[in-house]
């Protein structure tokens, strides 16, 4: 199994034949990490419609012919862009190849009209990501590490527009995962980490290439 971060918040997860991308903001991205191009995967995963988000889900989903997992909106704005989609709402759960994804409350803007944003846990092999999107922190994050027993979370520190460095390291006490990848990357990045680790007793790691 591989987590690739590749960039502000998009990571792609690998497992022999089945790859997921999460918010694929690459072209516009100031760091270049990746291009569309550089992408082959089956899934689009796409917690909201702003553009740093949804990015280039259109060109990756129909150059791969994969299929965008997100809320109804964003579904339904995809589809109209000729994406295959899959549709789901906050709370929902549902059964794919890899295992199951269930779309969670996210707080913050949702980029799109009358829609709503979200996170997602992705239950992947066997393994359980928790992918927390741009949302503020909220109380409920203790009831998904009871609900899930989470082995990765992937959070947002970048502050201002999300949860910051503070608020992240109480999310990992919430959420209780096995390792903890911060995300929306800013200064200081290996001390956030060391904090995240030694505050909540979680492992987390500098967020590039990841395998296990």
């Amino acid at each position: 199994m591989q987590l690739r971060f590749l960039g502000h918040a998009c990571f792609q997860l690998t497992r022999d034949h089945v790859s997921l991308i999460f918010d694929p903001f690459l072209s516009d991205n100031p760091f270049q990490i990746a291009q569309p191009d550089d992408i082959h995967c089956n899934y689009v995963l796409v917690s909201h419609g702003h553009s740093d988000h949804l990015g280039d889900t259109v060109t990756i989903a129909k150059s791969n012919g994969a299929t965008v997992i997100s809320t109804a909106e964003i579904a339904h704005l995809c589809s109209e862009q000729g994406c295959a989609t899959h549709a789901m709402h906050l709370g929902g759960k549902h059964a794919f190849e890899f295992g199951y994804v269930r779309l969670t409350l996210a707080f913050h803007g949702a980029g799109v009209p009358g829609g709503h944003a979200c996170g997602f846990i992705v239950k992947f092999h066997g393994k359980t990501f928790y992918f927390a999107g741009d949302t503020g922190l909220f109380g409920d994050m203790a009831l998904l590490g009871r609900l899930e027993s989470i082995d990765y979370a992937l959070l947002p520190i970048g502050d201002n527009y999300t949860m910051g460095p503070d608020d992240a390291v109480e999310a990992v006490g919430m959420l209780k995962p096995g390792k903890s990848f911060p995300c929306i990357i800013i200064p200081g990045l290996s001390l956030l980490s060391h904090r995240m680790h030694s505050k909540k007793r979680s492992n987390s790691v500098s967020p590039s290439l990841w395998k296990s």
